[in-house]
């Protein structure tokens, strides 16, 4: 059974639905997401330069190859309003072969790639 490249979940908030589209657009585009899932109406509760907050978010579940966490965190940075926006990354452990294959082949990393490696899936 030959390995497969590893995975993760990158994990990040945003304060409005359209920089969550925003992020979500460009991380496909620029091939370093092949799936984002914007989870909206979540509400954090932090300490930030010494007040409580709470605050109405969407969350962000990127799937992305392990390999280019650097440059989804920075694409992130580059993208997001936040002064410290968070960025998290959750290796994934188990994956079903069919998805991991495609996330991988669709995260190449190279926006606009002449060809995919992999066959796109279609999730009727």
């Amino acid at each position: 059974m030959e390995s497969l490249e590893p995975i993760s979940l990158v994990v990040t908030s945003v304060g409005t639905e359209q920089q969550a589209v925003e992020i979500s657009e460009e991380l496909v585009v620029r091939r370093l997401a092949t799936c984002v899932n914007i989870v909206p109406c979540l509400r954090s509760v932090y300490r930030w330069k010494g007040k409580i907050c709470s605050d109405s978010e969407y969350l962000l579940f990127i799937k992305t190859r392990t390999a280019l966490f650097e440059q989804v965190s920075e694409a992130i940075r580059e993208l997001h309003s936040y002064e410290l926006p968070e960025i998290l990354a959750v290796p994934i452990q188990g994956a079903d072969e069919a998805f991991q294959r495609w996330v991988v082949g669709m995260a190449t990393g190279v926006p606009d790639a002449e060809a995919d490696t992999v066959q796109e899936l279609g999730f009727d």
